[in-house]
């Protein structure tokens, strides 16, 4: 290797402008400059590696080039910005790298690079200089429209959805070849992995990131990864990832306690130790922590083409007394619980990422009545797009656990939720949360015997396609798993040898479709425009009734679920229009495994006043069923517009 001397401090990639916008976080692009960068100086084709260590007597670079020898690379520190960086010539792609942080107490601490775009395999965890030669062959397809189009989402999570025979990981590439078939046939276009971030512990699913900037090496390279982002773009499925800027673990080659100080984190106990995880809370008052963060999410849209972004745990970001009990917690300078720094954090992290990219998105899993979430921020809002409903997903699982028998005790858990439905932009998760640590799998929470469960869980999903909000459905839900989800293997594929199994595959395709085809579902989803009960009143017999509008008010669909084992014949609801009604979907036909009760295709409306409507169907509703019908429009039709 040539004498480096001529090359350590040569044409700093900082300008003063970028060390000054850094420090004042405000930076949007330091992702290209702090880490690891390939640059050519003097016709030297070499790297660039930078550090924030502001606190630091000393940096060094070590690696497989030098032997991780700490005498042979001394960084330069770029005056009071906190910036230590060198440039080597010769250093290759795919070197392992890591920095040697002096302390001023005399400690010495090999550090991942908070800023690396790739890293080794766990257990080991150096960086790897990695400079992506991918050439990316579409855009990605989100659009401002999107909260008029069907969102239909599947959750996954990439180690634990399909596995080699051996039990081993997939490659990014090796995904794409069979997810993308999957999805087209049971018909999601969206999908949304658990964190791909770098984390250390698999059982951590991600949510325990150690690389804020790179994909994990479990499934291959960062361009494995692009390609399977463009492969799903290529047949028009949008992709989401969770993200996890709440927390962050203290393993010792990560960000915890980085040059001897809290750097990243609060020095305050009772602000830094996250209660539930035993991880480290950012400190999203330093600006520095704050640029870190904020370009964490637009290296992921802007370098991986992401579409949205789903933020973990915000409730916990939000409140200082989260899972803290009296004393365990300090208040905010006007004496409150609310963290007064990371919500300007996440108004900043929104309004920055929506004026970057308008068409890309972000999500937040919120689970307190926190107003205004999916609200602009000018408008006194937290700035996400759209915001999980935790609230519907509590109260809908609870109802279905129940028998049939006690439902009717429990009716206000089907009707409270549209209350407060059209507050947020929301989406209603059936998540990965919900079928881990002995909840159960969505079929095994569901009573009575196998056919009553397998009925029940078709009525939950129909239920959900209906009402309004935006869906997710995490693996294995298509099917119906019978066992809880375990990170530790792949899904329980061998269930679609089974009959039951495979006619619930086939349902959720069909239900998808609907979904997809019928805008009276999905168009007006955040808007009491688009909702319309015509009976929530017949809780003796558990069952519910309403209408759901297109922007169009002459394209309707009516809903109606009956959640008892108990077939309703000759039920009687009112309608809006004079007009016969299709049975467009009926989730106990006999193709998804149902009584194949139903209404023989069409129901002829007669002139009999019902529910304040001036015309009436007869309906025989399936046990444990839901049933979807749609107008047939012909010259004798009334339109809509005249009893609105």
């Amino acid at each position: 290797m040539d004498n480096l001397e001529e090359y350590y401090f040569k044409e700093s990639f900082f300008g003063p402008v970028d060390l000054y916008l850094f420090n004042e976080g405000t930076h949007l692009e330091i992702y290209k400059k702090l880490g690891a960068h390939k640059r050519v100086i003097n016709g030297k084709e070499g790297y660039n590696f930078a550090v924030w260590a502001p606190n630091a007597v000393e940096v060094r670079l070590v690696g497989d080039f030098n032997h991780w020898d700490g005498t042979k690379h001394k960084m330069k520190s770029l005056g009071n910005s906190g910036i230590w960086e060198i440039f080597i010539p010769g250093i290759n792609e795919l070197n392992c790298y890591k920095f040697e942080i002096h302390t001023k107490n005399n400690e010495i601490f090999l550090k991942s690079d908070p800023y690396g775009s790739f890293f080794e395999l766990r257990p080991k965890n150096a960086s790897i200089t990695y400079d992506s030669k991918y050439v990316w062959e579409t855009e990605r397809i989100a659009s401002p429209d999107i909260y008029k189009q069907p969102v239909a989402i599947y959750e996954m999570h990439l180690g634990s959805w399909k596995r080699n025979k051996n039990g081993s990981f997939l490659n990014y590439r090796e995904i794409a070849e069979i997810l993308i078939p999957y999805l087209k046939e049971i018909g999601f276009n969206w999908v949304e992995f658990l964190p791909i971030s770098e984390h250390p512990l698999d059982s951590s699913w991600g949510y325990q990131t150690t690389g804020f900037f790179a994909p994990t090496s479990r499934y291959g390279t960062p361009d494995d990864f692009r390609f399977l982002i463009d492969c799903l773009h290529k047949n028009n499925i949008g992709v989401i990832i969770d993200w996890t800027p709440a927390h962050f673990p203290k393993d010792d080659f990560g960000l915890y306690y980085f040059d001897g100080t809290n750097l990243y984190e609060h020095c305050f106990p009772q602000k830094r130790d996250h209660p539930d995880w035993k991880t480290a809370i950012f400190n999203y008052g330093r600006y520095e922590v704050r640029n870190f963060l904020i370009n964490s999410a637009l290296n992921w849209i802007e370098n991986f083409q992401i579409d949205g972004i789903r933020v973990d745990a915000v409730a916990s970001m939000l409140y200082l007394d989260y899972s803290r009990k009296e004393g365990e917690w300090i208040p905010n300078i006007y004496g409150g619980k609310e963290n007064i720094e990371a919500i300007e954090f996440l108004k900043k992290l929104n309004t920055t990422i929506y004026n970057k990219f308008p068409n890309c998105f972000t999500i937040a899993e919120e689970s307190t009545a926190w107003p205004m979430v999916s609200k602009p921020v000018y408008c006194g809002g937290l700035g996400f797009g759209f915001k999980w409903n935790m609230g519907w997903m509590h109260d809908t699982l609870y109802y279905f656990s129940l028998d049939p028998i006690y439902r009717k005790y429990h009716h206000n858990c089907l009707t409270f939720s549209l209350l407060y439905a059209f507050s947020e932009n929301f989406i209603l998760p059936l998540s990965h949360d919900e079928v881990v640590y002995g909840k159960k799998s969505l079929l095994s929470k569901m009573p009575g015997d196998n056919w009553q469960k397998f009925a029940n869980l078709r009525l939950l999903l129909t239920y959900m396609y209906c009402h309004p909000g935006k869906k997710l459905l995490f693996m294995g839900g298509e099917f119906g798993q019978i066992n809880e989800w375990d990170y530790q293997k792949e899904l329980d594929w061998y269930l679609l040898e089974r009959e039951e199994h495979k006619k619930t595959k086939k349902f959720i395709s069909d239900l998808n479709r609907l979904y997809k085809e019928e805008k009276a579902i999905h168009e007006i989803d955040f808007s009491p425009e688009g909702f319309e009960w015509i009976d929530f009143s017949d809780y003796e017999k558990s069952i519910i009734s309403f209408l759901r509008r297109s922007i169009d008010k002459d394209n309707f669909i009516i809903a109606i679920f009956n959640f008892t084992p108990i077939p309703r014949f000759n039920y009687r609801i009112g309608v809006p229009l004079k007009s016969h009604y299709q049975e467009i979907f009926n989730s106990d036909s006999n193709y998804y495994g149902g009584s194949n009760i139903g209404n023989f295709g069409i129901v002829k409306v007669e002139d009999i006043p019902f529910h304040n409507r001036p015309f009436s169907i007869s309906l025989n509703l399936p046990p444990l069923g839901a049933i979807i019908l749609k107008p047939i429009y012909s010259k004798d039709s009334l339109s809509i517009n005249s009893y609105i």
